[in-house]
């Protein structure tokens, strides 16, 4: 699988929205799912949700916190993080990666096969 590309990201004050991108050139984007994680300073990579390769399931870690929404644009080859109500523990490096399948019930780290280069997000207070 092509290594996908990152953009977006940077520097934003809490109680902002941010949306972050990631493009993946080939033709068979919509074969696979994928996935957006993210690590702060001294901790694991943490999985926030993935995206079956149809777009029609969604699957997030945490429902529970509602901030964050994945979306993809098969026409496009691009999928969207979006993340609301910015909070200053928010700041990570934002990843997102490519599934070995077009969707999972149960999505684990080891099986997503080709990451992109990582985007810092900063909040500020």
């Amino acid at each position: 699988q092509v290594q996908p590309v990152q953009a977006g990201g940077g520097l934003v004050q809490a109680g902002d929205s941010l949306t972050l991108s990631c493009v993946v050139p080939g033709r068979t984007f919509s074969s696979y799912a994928v996935g957006w994680f993210r690590q702060a300073p001294g901790k694991e990579r943490e999985f926030i949700g993935a995206i079956s390769g149809n777009a029609i399931h969604t699957y997030y870690k945490d429902p529970a916190k509602g901030r964050f929404t994945i979306s993809r644009d098969n026409a496009k080859n691009t999928v969207y993080l979006q993340v609301n109500s910015l909070k200053p523990e928010d700041t990570a490096v934002y990843y997102c990666a490519t599934h070995y399948g077009s969707y999972a019930r149960d999505y684990r780290k080891e099986d997503f096969r080709s990451w992109g280069q990582g985007t810092q997000v900063t909040v500020s207070s």
